[in-house]
């Protein structure tokens, strides 16, 4: 595989394996079961499957991909957990996954060390830090999100996770 920064292959391999477990995560949920916390304070599948939709469109952002979800107004800016809130049924983050990804990807591939050196400043947050780490952070929540809905898939009676 070629791309612009050597940096960028391990990031692809992973990319690559986990923009197809997305929709295997998700496979068979049902609307209303992606909705349940039983009885935890945790993040529900339908927030989970969210967030990472809206992190690959915020990397993109980042590296100059116009493109916006169709649920950004309940994740950008970070935002954690509504309770109240209904969230997009998991179909309509499908189709925006694989909206974002071939874009992504051709972004991820065509990155420079120049790009991915560059410092994205959150003055919000009083934080800064280069796009190379957003990228790593990103790749890396986007796995432990993954594995976070395969646990639920179990808790909410579904069977396991498919890796093929």
């Amino acid at each position: 595989m070629e791309t612009a920064s050597n940096r960028m292959l391990g990031i692809l391999s992973l990319f690559d394996l986990q923009t197809g477990f997305f929709p295997n995560a998700l496979f068979g949920i049902s609307d209303s079961d992606a909705h349940k916390r039983l009885d935890t304070p945790a993040n529900h599948i339908a927030w989970l499957a969210g967030s990472i939709v809206q992190q690959r469109y915020d990397l993109a952002g980042f590296l100059k991909v116009e493109a916006k979800s169709s649920a950004d107004h309940l994740f950008n800016k970070n935002q954690g957990i509504k309770g109240d809130v209904i969230y997009p049924s998991l179909e309509v983050y499908k189709k925006d996954w694989e909206t974002i990804t071939p874009l992504l990807r051709a972004a991820l591939v065509s990155a420079t060390d120049e790009q991915l050196n560059a410092i994205l400043q959150f003055p919000e947050m009083n934080m800064s830090f280069p796009v190379w780490d957003m990228v790593t952070f990103s790749t890396y929540r986007e796995a432990n999100c993954i594995g976070q809905i395969a646990l639920w898939r179990r808790l909410l009676g579904y069977p396991a996770m498919s890796y093929m």
